[in-house]
């Protein structure tokens, strides 16, 4: 391990115990000066905590970033992944995979900045982020060094980091003493669960896993309408009330919350080569999934729509895998967004215990055609007789190929 050279590092710092030990550790082993960086990313969680933890453990003022996200993460981030109706292995909406662009993006700002020539993070060393962080400093800052401690050092045990933590002053909340029940990653979109009591897949996740969203049994018996009203692909307001995205993301939350809706189980496979067991929570995300799709459906012509449908999984392995920073990702979000110019209407929702239903749709912009569609009689652009052409002229490779095999007992 080269521990020479380094001056200052950007640290992703969240104020708990794994990133306080991550700061001291740095000072010890590379003998740098250490620069925090916490992002609120709507993970409900007071932040002026990490700002005096920092302070208590020795950086300067001026080297303590703590900056609200909030506003850029769900505009830039989450509704043009939304636009893609982005699901990984067609279950996952990449709560977590979405945030860590965003966090490296602002380290290597802030690098720039201060003058640092490295950056540090806390994703350990099995797991995805490991690679969406350092994908897109190098992306971003293509000669900047990168540290990543859970691969470097030789505190392998929760007894190890407590014994390191005790040994250099840093205070530890009494339920960090113990193994953690579960690991936990929340921001604005999504909270996420590992590990521990989720790892065995043929369990139920116990009730007291669960932080954004109350029990479908236990939602109301009565349901709940929402209408949202979409511009290009993007919600803008929620029951006629314009918002801001983070504001709109937030109502939602609270209506997915109420309603029990959101919650997904899932064995997925992570980039790095081994399944995993996560449990998410996802409310407001799942309800706007459902929404944009429904807009969709009456604004995009059924070739985009389709394209679309068959594009969304290398766009969504793309985020999960950490290349939001790549060419691929931006040429497939140029199409995206092309495919949204006329995506503008309202749409209207049933929520009703863990479940969301499109009921109702509008748009200035809509291709449905009653005339085209209804079982009435009436002055029509289609004649009913021209699909007779249409089926034969389909099924001309079927029937020869049927030929062919009835003459060879194919």
């Amino acid at each position: 391990m080269q521990t020479k050279g380094i001056k200052r590092v950007v640290l992703a710092y969240s104020g708990g115990l794994d990133t306080s030990i991550i700061l001291k550790w740095l000072h010890t082993t590379y003998g740098c000066e250490v620069v925090t960086f916490t992002a609120d990313l709507g993970q409900g969680e007071e932040l002026e905590p990490a700002r005096e933890k920092a302070l208590l453990l020795g950086i300067k003022p001026e080297h303590i970033f703590i900056e609200d996200l909030r506003e850029e993460f769900v505009r830039d981030y989450v509704f043009p992944m939304f636009r893609a109706n982005a699901q990984y292995e067609g279950l996952y909406l990449l709560g977590t995979s979405i945030a860590r662009p965003l966090i490296a993006k602002k380290q290597i700002e802030i690098a720039r900045q201060v003058g640092a020539d490295a950056v540090s993070h806390g994703a350990t060393g099995k797991g995805n982020d490991q690679v969406r962080f350092e994908l897109s400093y190098y992306a971003l800052e293509p000669d900047i060094k990168v540290i990543a401690p859970w691969r470097e050092w030789d505190l392998l045990s929760r007894t190890a980091l407590i014994e390191f933590a005790e040994k250099n002053q840093i205070p530890i909340a009494r339920d960090k003493r113990g193994d953690a029940p579960f690991s936990v990653d929340a921001n604005l979109l999504h909270s996420s669960s590992e590990g521990k009591v989720l790892e065995d897949p043929a369990n139920e996740t116990p009730d007291y896993v669960y932080s954004r969203t109350i029990s479908p049994e236990d939602a109301p018996d009565k349901a709940t309408y929402v209408t949202i009203d979409f511009e290009r692909g993007d919600p803008v307001a929620i029951d006629g009330v314009k918002m801001s995205p983070a504001t709109i993301l937030t109502h939602l939350n609270k209506l997915g919350h109420d309603n029990g809706i959101g919650r997904l189980d899932l064995v997925e496979n992570r980039f790095v080569g081994m399944k995993s067991r996560g449990m998410y929570e996802t409310p407001g995300g799942t309800i706007l999934y459902f929404a944009h799709r429904g807009i969709e459906s009456i604004t995009l012509d059924r070739g985009a729509a389709h394209l679309k449908d068959e594009l969304m999984p290398k766009y969504a392995e793309l985020i999960y895998n950490g290349f939001w920073f790549s060419p691929e990702r931006d040429m497939l979000q140029l199409m995206i967004d092309k495919s949204q110019e006329f995506v503008t209407g309202e749409v209207r929702l049933k929520l009703y215990k863990g479940g969301a239903w499109v009921v109702g749709r509008t748009s200035p912009y809509s291709l449905y055609d009653q005339d085209l569609v209804t079982f009435e009689e009436g002055a029509v652009a289609y004649d009913h007789r021209d699909a007779a052409g249409f089926i034969k002229l389909n099924a001309l490779r079927l029937r020869t190929l049927a030929k062919r095999n009835r003459k060879f007992g194919g």
